[in-house]
């Protein structure tokens, strides 16, 4: 099989599943839009959370040109990304007890804001006691994960229940089992991975929908806009300026 017919098929099968999220999952993409203009509007503030490469799409909403400035990352060290050493050990933190509670106790999250908490699996003790937590400190919970895991694999929490079961609304990225699209003779696994075009893809229909939400209300959403366009800085000044006291990754 050639290296450009592989190619094609997993754009075939990204492009698949980006219209079955868009389709399947209007609904919920448009609440998960209304709760972060709703906090917004109410002087609330957005955070994201992701472990191991479930963090790269919540990285993408974080200061990114076209973004709200609002949403900041909410980080567990050790688990943001494969720079830790040995990078396994992100795995292993995500299994850990108590640690999501350590984090958003010394977080400056608090009741009325929003956490989205991406987790393709959403198995692991650290994303489920991450939303069980937030729910119990007043925040309001998004979880963006793979429903599938939870028809086909075990709970690693001790509740044995999932991410899903302890969010507000729950955005599926019907992404299956494993996360990998395509399979081919002479080649022993399965390979290919979509979750993160999807999930990425996901969280900016999200931040899309809340955009357009704050500006039916009369409220002009708070973007930034890219650095490297003329007048970008002198925009994000102001922007930066006005919601200081809502952005956490400038101090």
């Amino acid at each position: 099989m050639s290296e450009s017919k592989l190619a094609g098929q997993f754009f075939d099968a990204a492009i698949g599943l980006l219209h079955r999220v868009r389709d399947e999952e209007a609904g919920n993409i448009a609440a998960a839009g209304a709760a972060v203009a709703d906090a917004v509007a109410a002087g609330g503030r957005l955070f994201a959370f992701g472990a191991g490469h479930s963090s790269l799409a919540a990285q993408d909403v974080v200061y990114r040109a076209g973004g709200l400035a609002l949403m900041n990352l909410l980080a567990v060290p050790g688990t943001v990304g494969v720079d830790v050493m040995p990078a396994t050990l992100g795995s292993a933190l995500e299994r850990v007890d108590g640690l999501a509670a350590a984090v958003l106790d010394s977080s400056p999250a608090k009741p009325g804001d929003v956490l989205v908490i991406i987790s393709l699996s959403g198995r692991n003790a650290l994303p489920v006691e991450m939303a069980m937590n937030a729910r119990a400190l007043g925040l309001k919970v998004i979880g963006v994960t793979s429903v599938a895991y939870t028809r086909e694999t075990k709970s690693r929490h001790v509740s044995g229940t999932y991410l899903k079961d302890h969010c507000d609304i729950v955005l599926d990225s019907k992404i299956a089992v494993g996360d990998a699209e395509l399979t081919a003779e002479g080649i022993e696994a399965p390979f290919a991975p979509a979750s993160t075009v999807v999930t990425s893809a996901l969280m900016q229909a999200v931040m899309a929908c809340a955009a357009g939400d704050l500006a039916e209300r009369g409220i002009e959403p708070p973007l930034l806009r890219s650095g490297n366009v003329d007048g970008g800085h002198e925009w994000n000044g102001r922007v930066m300026t006005e919601y200081r006291d809502r952005i956490f990754y400038r101090h």
